[in-house]
């Protein structure tokens, strides 16, 4: 993200080392307020006073975080928000992981969003995440990204003995309960008469060894006990880089990009919307939030009070503050919830209403309602609110594409459009179009993202005149 010329593969490489660094809701915040800070924006905590042109960011729990630049309206005019999602599907840690059991170390996992769990079985994995001690020490954790570090993996029944599993839907035949990886194992011990000696689950006159040996490592490299996992938050993910997709590399193949595909391309116009010294007419807004994945809840989702809370601490440095000003300034905004919408996907093209899909390499996507089976639980957007920004992209040469999820009776998905929604703004789901959503690694066409990019940053300047 240069001050300059919009250089397009500069563009795309610094995403895919964005997706690389920052496959935690935990690393995405961070990354994305290093680079906020290194371009002048502010901890509201250090900030007294605001006026037009100062930019602020407000953090919360290290996992949701929201940029502010100052416009020279009186911010009960409204703002121009982009909202997007850092958290994507995996799977978590639970408390008490670790067991061995028949000589191999498992971790035991809870798998968070939607997933289809056969996907996940025989990938090499990674470990992310923090572990946090009694004495206030917090322990950074990322094992399995290195050519150097070993990595991990949920085993699979071998063809041979998978008749049982074979009759069985693919929803059944990986549990929720067998996602669990493997981190270690031993030398099964021998009998005098040199056969591996069978252990019996009731006695185990060595039990454990290998669990032990694992966390004599743990111990070593990162001094944690096994009752630190307790208040740890580790967070399994597919081991390795974005690539290229196809002879062209006209895509990209990479863990994550539902939805850090539009949090990074709403978080690179906001940045960029600085390559001048020209104060915008509106304040704009670029809020990534966590938990959307699971129903955006808690203190860092977009369901919670955070993003509230700090547009009225905005609102108390720019002076006069009252709820009201932070009711007007909320009810009087325009925003583009900045999620992935479901790529057409030729090869299961009866799961989708041809005329109203969106194509890899289309441009940035609308949706005008999400919700599933007669709009149940939709933000249905504005349709003034649309044509104000087809006319903004129009005139900014944007390419854009109208769509929806699926056909009627498939099912469907939300947003957080819609709890943007509830304080009376223009909102409208506009993001990238996504082949395999949810899975392990999904694909993206590089033309969508350079058009996402440019949409963003045409709509923070955009204004009803």
């Amino acid at each position: 993200m240069e001050q300059n010329e919009f250089n397009e593969d500069e563009f795309i490489n610094k995403y895919k080392s964005f997706l690389t660094n920052g496959k935690t809701e935990r690393e995405c915040c961070s990354l994305i307020v290093k680079t906020a800070e290194k371009y002048g924006f502010r901890n509201i905590n250090d900030v007294k006073e605001l006026k037009a042109g100062d930019k602020v960011y407000v953090e919360k729990w290290n996992k949701a975080v929201a940029l502010f630049r100052i416009g020279s309206d009186d911010i009960q005019t409204g703002m121009n928000i982009l909202g997007a999602h850092i958290d994507s599907p995996r799977l978590d840690v639970k408390q008490n992981p670790l067991y061995e059991k028949d000589f191999v170390v498992y971790m035991n996992t809870h798998y968070y969003g939607g997933i289809k769990k056969y996907q996940w079985v025989t990938l090499p994995l990674a470990i992310h995440g923090v572990v946090c001690k009694k004495d206030g020490t917090i322990v950074h954790v990322c094992v399995g990204e290195d050519p150097a570090d070993p990595v991990f993996c949920i085993s699979d029944i071998l063809p041979h003995l998978a008749q049982k599993q074979m009759k069985e839907t693919a929803a059944d035949f990986i549990t929720g309960e067998s996602l669990d990886v493997i981190t270690g194992s031993r030398i099964p011990p021998q009998s005098d008469d040199g056969e591996n000696e069978k252990t019996d689950e009731n006695k185990k006159p060595e039990a454990d060894l290998a669990k032990k040996n694992i966390l004599t490592l743990l111990k070593d490299k990162y001094n944690i006990e096994e009752k630190d996992f307790g208040s740890a938050e580790l967070e399994i993910v597919p081991a390795g880089t974005p690539r290229d997709l196809g002879f062209d590399r006209s895509m990209i193949l990479a863990y994550g990009q539902d939805d850090r595909s539009c949090a990074y391309a709403s978080f690179a116009a906001m940045i960029d919307s600085n390559d001048n010294d020209i104060v915008p007419q509106r304040t704009q807004v670029c809020v990534c939030v966590d938990k959307e994945e699971i129903g955006s809840v808690g203190a860092t989702g977009m369901a919670s009070h955070f993003f509230e809370n700090a547009v009225a601490e905005v609102v108390a440095r720019l002076g006069a503050y009252s709820d009201l000003t932070v009711r007007r300034a909320l009810n009087n905004s325009y925003m583009l919830s900045s999620d992935v919408n479901a790529a057409y996907d030729p090869q299961n093209g009866d799961l989708y209403d041809r005329e109203n899909a969106s194509f890899m390499g289309g441009g940035i996507v609308f949706n005008k309602y999400t919700g599933s089976r007669g709009k149940s639980g939709a933000s249905d957007a504005s349709p003034e609110f649309i044509a104000m920004l087809r006319n903004t992209l129009d005139n900014a040469k944007v390419r854009y594409q109208m769509a929806e999820l699926g056909k009627v009776d498939q099912g469907g998905g939300g947003t957080i459009a819609y709890l943007a929604a509830k304080y009376g703004m223009f909102v409208l789901d506009a993001g990238v179009s996504v082949l395999s959503m949810h899975a392990p690694w999904e694909i993206t066409a590089k033309a969508d993202m350079i058009e996402a990019y440019k949409a963003y940053k045409a709509f923070l300047t955009m204004h009803n005149s």
